[in-house]
């Protein structure tokens, strides 16, 4: 018999699986679902954009089910948060696992992203600063052995799309008012965490991250070893930036690495990653695939422990 337990994230952009006992990793899977699609706009998630996740979720179920898992815990975030009819997807997404997605506050999906990033990390290279780029918002968690401050910002990758890119690719003056928005949340974060300037170590989590270190590396195809710990450097970071700024979406997908599901708002995403680097003076980015799923498998396994 397995002790393995089962996280489900249904972030704005993806949906994601980990199937895990804490020591080893039996299955991870992540699929672009965007939830969180015209959400910005309408206050809604829109009947096509839960159907998505649903088609994934039942996905997930039979390999759940193929596993015999302990125990699922299903969150939801920031698309959730946003939308007056949450519950109409919460209701879906129960009836196809069994559980009820919690609806994670910032601040709680800052936490769990914070302990899923740093559990293999050594403490000397400390305080940490773990900046989560989701697709509705972006968390910034500083800590070494324990959490010191935790703050929330309104930026993902999908807002700013939606909110500031009109055109393909954007216009300079589209991505300098995104830039500008970016920068004024991340004052935010100066005031309210001021002790984020102490910071050693910047750990990147999530798809712009990930995508920005494959298509740094030219990877023809997704390579967790590879991505996961890679160091990117801000200058790598500023070229991948301008690069991908001043192409169309089609364009995009000719550098290896792209994702064509991530390719219409990587931009966006990139436009929060540059700034981090450019405001807080960080010479690289340590990129993280261990996130708020490990950090959930081990909220599990922890629990059952008491």
């Amino acid at each position: 018999m397995n002790n393995f337990v089962a996280a489900i994230d249904c972030g704005t952009n993806s949906t994601r699986l980990l199937i895990g006992d804490g020591a080893t990793t039996a299955e991870r899977h992540m699929r672009i679902t965007r939830l969180g699609e015209g959400v910005d706009a309408t206050g809604i998630l829109s009947e096509e954009a839960i159907s998505r996740v649903g088609k994934t979720l039942r996905e997930y179920r039979e390999i759940i089910d193929s596993y015999q898992v302990k125990k699922v815990r299903m969150t939801a975030t920031s698309a959730a948060r946003d939308a007056s009819n949450a519950n109409d997807f919460f209701d879906l997404a129960e009836e196809i696992i069994g559980v009820r997605p919690e609806l994670l506050s910032g601040i709680e999906e800052g936490t769990l992203s914070f302990m899923g990033a740093t559990k293999d990390l050594d403490l000397e290279n400390g305080p940490f600063l773990v900046v989560d780029i989701g697709g509705g918002s972006t968390e910034f968690i500083l800590g070494d052995q324990e959490v010191q401050g935790v703050i929330s910002c309104d930026i993902g990758c999908i807002r700013l799309t939606e909110q500031w890119f009109e055109h393909d690719p954007p216009l300079p003056e589209e991505l300098t008012s995104c830039l500008s928005i970016v920068e004024g949340h991340l004052d935010d974060v100066k005031r309210e965490i001021p002790q984020v300037m102490n910071a050693m170590t910047f750990v990147g989590l999530a798809g712009t991250v990930s995508c920005t270190a494959a298509v740094e590396q030219g990877l023809q195809e997704y390579d967790r070893e590879k991505i996961h710990h890679f160091r990117l450097t801000k200058e790598a970071v500023e070229d991948v930036f301008r690069t991908l700024a001043t192409e169309t979406k089609t364009e995009r997908l000719d550098n290896p690495g792209m994702e064509e599901e991530r390719s219409e708002v990587i931009v966006g995403g990139l436009c929060v990653l540059v700034k981090i680097m450019r405001s807080f003076g960080f010479k690289e980015c340590l990129v993280s695939e261990s996130d708020i799923l490990d950090g959930l498998v081990a909220s599990i396994i922890s629990q059952g422990q008491q």
